[in-house]
């Protein structure tokens, strides 16, 4: 399926200025455009993020910048943003966590689990925009 938004690239919010974007260590190496989920925290300090596995229910954000452990990367926490799909994904759908970091269509029973939802058609291991957070 061709690239409905060839001018934003995997990990990148279509519109920063409406996006929520917090500043997060990683607890592991993680790679632009991944889910990430909330992994060790200390009292004062933002919790650090690590890549979130299938059907994680801890999810922050998604990645805007890759990085190695104890590197500090953009989060995109709530907005427009591009990421990879595992299996196809209809647009309006909502949307959990598939396998490292990407996105998948909510199955049944996993609605506690939802992310957010797809703004638009995308083929399995293609790249389209979803809302985080919603």
């Amino acid at each position: 399926m061709a690239d409905l938004f060839p001018g934003v690239a995997l990990g990148d919010a279509v519109d920063e200025k409406q996006a929520i974007i917090k500043p997060f260590v990683c607890q592991t190496a993680v790679t632009k455009g991944q889910i990430v989920k909330f992994d060790t925290h200390v009292a004062g300090a933002f919790p650090t993020v690590s890549t979130a596995g299938a059907l994680a229910t801890n999810c922050l954000g998604v990645a805007m910048k890759s990085g190695a452990a104890g590197e500090v990367i953009t989060v995109l926490v709530k907005g427009y943003v591009k990421v990879t799909a595992v299996g196809a994904i209809t647009g309006g759908v909502l949307v959990v966590v598939g396998a490292a970091g990407t996105v998948s269509t909510v199955g049944a029973n996993t609605f506690e689990k939802v992310v957010g939802y797809s703004i638009q058609t995308f083929a399995d291991t293609d790249t389209g925009i979803i809302f985080f957070g919603g």
